[in-house]
């Protein structure tokens, strides 16, 4: 009977922390995007623009493009440029050049950034490659545009945004499974 309740301890014990690992695991996202905003990284962009679409001549913001591949992935990946003067409310597109140079064919899914943070909520993608799945033959090269519209009401200290891209091999990930 002496042996019942170290056992019956230990399975508590075991429990709580099971309990706290998945409460934990929900907490996660919060956590994360709450770190994300007060260290102004990873930024998500905005949804569709739905305001009325007229330009701000009078400003001028720059937006700086970066394109990096994560670890294990071999394709060279680039802006055509480095950056864009875009006035607020203007439709704007760049184009980054992603190129196979591997004998396989390669599947990869661009994540996008916005930095500053608080910029993120003003910075409106109405097309783009980050959007779907990106298949390319060996030695295959394409153009991918994404187009977008830096919002009239982006805060009038931001006067710098920059749209990273960051490319991963998800060659070998499955298919999701059918949904009955």
């Amino acid at each position: 009977m002496n042996d019942a309740l170290p056992i019956h301890r230990l399975v508590t014990r075991l429990l709580v922390v099971v309990v706290a690992m998945f409460g934990f695991g929900f907490a996660l996202v919060p956590l994360y995007d709450v770190m994300c905003q007060a260290f102004g990284i990873n930024g998500k962009t905005a949804g569709a623009y739905a305001g009325v679409q007229t330009v701000d001549e009078a400003r001028t913001v720059r937006v700086q493009f970066l394109a990096t591949n994560a670890a294990g992935m071999t394709w060279s990946f680039a802006p055509q440029q480095d950056e864009l003067s875009v006035h607020p409310g203007a439709s704007n597109q760049m184009l980054f050049v992603a190129h196979n140079p591997t004998q396989r064919p390669m599947t990869a899914q661009a994540v996008p950034s916005v930095a500053p943070s608080k910029a993120a909520a003003f910075f409106h993608k109405t097309e783009c490659f980050c959007f779907t799945q990106q298949v390319l033959q060996p030695g295959e090269r394409i153009e991918m545009p994404v187009r977008f519209i830096v919002d009239r009401d982006l805060p009038k200290d931001v006067q710098h945004l920059t749209l990273g891209y960051t490319l991963f091999d998800i060659t070998e990930q499955k298919p999701p499974l059918a949904q009955h």
